[in-house]
């Protein structure tokens, strides 16, 4: 590869869906607090900085069955996709999500069932505990994909969730994986002051307001799919 080649900016790389949880504890006080935690020095991509937990969406996440199911209105803001001719199903987008957060920072939002058949590896802690992953626990609230010229680039998904809907412990992170460290609550009007990546600042800004209001009108969309950066609102 030589210098000026469109993979030596990234346009050339993969966009892997990916999908994140902006979950959010005491959403109705004055102080609403928002769990972060930070990336490795040495990760590959955004390193130390604090960001939510989330990740790519994986083949096994659409085999998994919600309880309850995802609600219509947010099945169809997943589903309105201007761009992707393919995009993850609603339910396997949610299901990542969830699945990250527990990865990441041991947290679980399920409501007890037990489970069934034949258990993807990756959630065989979930069954054990009898324990169902949400369908019903996230709004679909921010979607961006990763500009040319990233290490890695991702089409995510970010999704607001209220730690009271946890089955777990919200402050025990001990059964977490050590891709965040420094995993700590903290209030949202505060969370911009932390080294974060600059979409991450925009998301907190979004999430602020749709805590706020309590309801997501739209949906903002910054797409770098392609060779320009379009901003649209999914409705």
């Amino acid at each position: 590869m030589t210098a000026g080649d469109p993979d030596d900016h990234g346009f050339d790389r993969p966009i892997r869906d990916a999908a994140t949880i902006v979950l959010i504890r005491d959403g109705d006080s004055d102080n609403p607090q928002v769990l972060m935690g930070q990336r490795g020095s040495a990760a590959a991509f955004m390193p130390s900085k604090y960001v939510f937990p989330g990740g790519a969406v994986d083949p096994d996440d659409g085999r998994i069955a919600l309880a309850p199911a995802v609600p219509e209105v947010e099945r169809a803001r997943l589903l309105c996709d201007p761009v992707t001719a393919q995009p993850p199903s609603p339910e396997a987008m949610v299901a990542a999500a969830i699945r990250e957060l527990w990865e990441e920072a041991g947290q679980m939002l399920c409501a007890p069932r037990a489970w069934g058949g034949e258990v993807p590896r990756d959630w065989a802690d979930f069954a054990k505990a009898e324990l169902c992953p949400r369908g019903d626990a996230l709004q679909f609230m921010f979607r961006a994909v990763t500009p040319p010229g990233r290490s890695r680039r991702f089409d995510a998904r970010f999704f607001l969730a209220r730690a009271e809907m946890l089955a777990t412990d919200p402050d025990d992170f001990s059964r977490a994986t050590d891709e965040l460290s420094h995993l700590h609550w903290i209030a949202l009007r505060e969370a911009r002051g932390l080294d974060l990546p600059f979409v991450t600042e925009v998301v907190l800004a979004e999430a602020e307001a749709v805590v706020r209001s309590g309801r997501v009108e739209s949906v903002p969309y910054f797409d770098n799919s392609g060779p320009e950066s379009r901003f649209r609102r999914i409705a």
